[in-house]
């Protein structure tokens, strides 16, 4: 069987003589079938270097991001080591502010939240420095020990609030200014020559002078009796009440309220009353106590 041949001739511009390249038909074939392989490889090869050129920028970006979360995480891991020498000052702070309240026992700053998790903790109290990691349990940490602190300092405030209103409503002064002429307890009644229980105490001055309430409260009577002529009850808080006697007149009304040093009334001889005087009583759960007790100006 003949061979198929190709036959390409190459004439040139000049007066060479033409070249004549003879090709057999599986010549051309295997050429065809590698120009294809070529082909198909150097497209692979393209393929795959524009892939790597993509991945490489996507590279790029994400290591860019990661420098930029590092920093961020460097910057958090700072800040948190300042708020953990914050916390451990306040926590140091509101244990003197628990000291000034009284409250001196480590179980009861413990009841009220000083302290918590982690303290005493050196390693996890002092300031972190930048190798050290974040955590979610240290930062759960620093959060528990945050809101241990505002809660502690929350129930102090709360205590001071409470003595602070309880010293405004403890009665502390004179109702008036003048000399005591009988005192609290068992004597002879001036009017019967008997034995009687007397409640409060009696407070000779002159004809009207100012009575003052002796703490903060609100007027919740005024009565006009024939034994203690016209008085003034007032109603402290606490458990307190305080009794006014033997006024002339009355300066304040039902329902007014009133602070400590503010003038209620005027001294008088109304009701069962042989001089000019105020008779002052104080109650404490509705048991009459001795003034003398609670006064604690100097006579």
């Amino acid at each position: 069987m003949a061979k198929n041949f190709f036959s390409i001739i190459i004439v040139p511009h000049s007066r060479q003589s033409s070249k004549n390249i003879t090709l057999s038909h599986q010549a051309i074939k295997t050429f065809l079938a590698s120009s294809g392989v070529l082909a198909l490889l150097l497209i692979g090869f393209l393929v795959d270097y524009f892939s790597m050129n993509v991945t490489r920028s996507k590279y790029r970006e994400l290591y860019k991001e990661s420098q930029r979360q590092r920093e961020t995480i460097a910057g958090y891991e700072s800040d948190i080591g300042r708020l953990k020498t914050t916390i451990k000052n306040f926590e140091e702070y509101a244990k003197k502010i628990n000291i000034l309240a009284g409250l001196k026992s480590r179980d009861v700053l413990k009841d009220l939240g000083v302290g918590g998790p982690g303290v005493g903790n050196e390693e996890e109290v002092a300031p972190s420095s930048a190798s050290q990691k974040l955590s979610f349990s240290s930062i759960k940490n620093l959060s528990q020990r945050a809101e241990n602190i505002e809660k502690n300092l929350g129930t102090v405030a709360n205590i001071l609030e409470n003595r602070t209103a309880l010293m405004a409503s403890t009665p502390t002064i004179w109702p008036t200014a003048g000399w005591p002429s009988s005192g609290f307890g068992w004597r002879v009644d001036p009017f019967t020559g008997k034995q009687a229980f007397h409640q409060g105490i009696d407070i000779a001055t002159n004809f009207g002078n100012p009575v003052v309430a002796t703490a903060d409260g609100i007027v919740v009577a005024l009565k006009n009796d024939k034994m203690l002529g016209k008085s003034i009850l007032i109603s402290h808080g606490f458990g307190y009440s305080t009794l006014y006697g033997h006024l002339s007149q009355f300066l304040v009304k039902t329902g007014q309220k009133v602070n400590r040093g503010d003038t209620i009334g005027l001294i008088g001889q109304s009701g069962k009353a042989i001089g000019p005087h105020v008779h002052y009583e104080i109650h404490l759960n509705d048991r009459a106590v001795n003034p003398y007790d609670f006064i604690l100006e100097e006579e």
